[in-house]
């Protein structure tokens, strides 16, 4: 990646599937007003540039897909990796809220090795920016619990998520087959 121009190989893909997705929903039966990008670690850093800097196109229009919006509707980071700066306190120069950066659901543990401070900064900067957003910070757990069921209270992040889905208006309650 060249920060300085804040464009990587990892951008396009992410901006192209972005619209790739919305412009199929109808064909796959999606809402295209309810399409997402999830990441972990540093996923979580390529999901957040994507709904950071949606609104600057990372590559020419190469067809019709390329008419389609690339700002993900809403984002879930689990243990964002790369969001801040050396002093934990500021984001990364390459992550640019603002207001129309979409709703975002962030999980991390304390005792992650990439520290917690990476998911609070970028919270603490949308809501400064008046974006939705919802943060959970549970003491432990670590680094690459991802999906599987543990023991520690960190696994059951899946079940606040659906929670979060459904009071977004993003996802139907459970037992409800809708899209």
């Amino acid at each position: 990646c060249d920060w300085s121009s804040d464009v990587c190989s990892s951008d396009l893909d992410a901006q192209r599937a972005m619209r790739l997705v919305r412009s199929r929903a109808a064909e796959w039966k999606l809402d295209p007003k309810k399409i997402g990008i999830l990441g972990f670690s540093a996923g979580g850093h390529l999901a957040t540039l994507t709904s950071t800097q949606w609104a600057a196109a990372s590559y020419e229009a190469q067809d019709d897909v390329d008419r389609a919006s690339s700002r993900p509707d809403f984002t879930i980071l689990v243990y964002p990796a790369y969001l801040v700066d050396a002093s934990k306190e500021k984001l990364a120069p390459e992550i640019k809220v603002s207001r129309d950066t979409p709703t975002m659901f962030m999980v991390h543990a304390g005792d992650d090795p990439i520290p917690a401070e990476c998911s609070l900064v970028l919270y603490q900067a949308l809501k400064k920016n008046g974006v939705p957003a919802e943060i959970h910070i549970y003491p432990s757990g670590g680094h690459g619990y991802g999906l599987r069921k543990t023991d520690k209270p960190v696994t059951r992040w899946t079940d606040r998520c659906e929670e979060w889905l459904v009071q977004q208006g993003l996802r139907s309650a459970k037992g409800d087959d809708a899209r």
